[in-house]
């Protein structure tokens, strides 16, 4: 059973402490293209509570779209949070994320990011398992959310048995 209809991932929604930083690394380091933006959002009455999940007087303060390669779209928000702000979730924390991107080019991809001066953490790992074959590095953006490059040009291991593949951003209409 599924959704009647669905198709897949739209979009991915991310709140970010300063909208310009953010473009700066979104569009400066990793190519995303900007596509239209949306003002602020206030109410005065639960509408922010009830349908998004926050406190009834956060504002958004504004809500940038961009595109991502040939991966989802980028949906990314600048609050005022009424009650404050928490910090970044870790990856072992409920909630915690990470947004993995594809790459060609493991080495120049890593070689790239060091040159820009991005936070990366640690250095390429080798996949074991079914995930043979794959190369993985996480990276932080200027505002602390984890990225991760991903990169296995000749396939992984389960690929060889499999009946069904993972979709692939290299060949998006796989």
């Amino acid at each position: 059973m599924a959704i009647p209809g669905i198709r897949g991932t739209d979009h991915f929604g991310f709140t970010v402490p300063d909208l310009d930083e953010a473009e700066q690394f979104l569009v400066g380091i990793l190519g995303a293209e900007p596509i239209y933006t949306l003002g602020a959002k206030r109410a005065d009455d639960d509408w922010m509570q009830t349908q998004i999940g926050v406190h009834p007087r956060s504002v958004i303060e504004e809500i940038r779209f961009y595109r991502l390669h040939t991966g989802a779209n980028l949906e990314v928000f600048e609050y005022d949070a009424a009650d404050g702000q928490r910090s970044q979730p870790r990856n072992s924390d409920i909630g915690g994320h990470h947004l993995a991107l594809y790459v060609d080019d493991m080495d120049a991809a890593v070689a790239y990011l060091r040159e820009h001066g991005v936070e990366v953490m640690g250095d390429p790992v080798e996949s074991r398992q079914a995930a043979e074959g794959q190369r993985w590095l996480y990276f932080r953006s200027p505002w602390g959310m984890q990225f991760e490059l991903v990169s296995f040009p000749d396939g992984k291991a389960y690929e060889r048995e499999a009946a069904r593949l993972l979709w692939h951003p290299g060949n998006p209409a796989s």
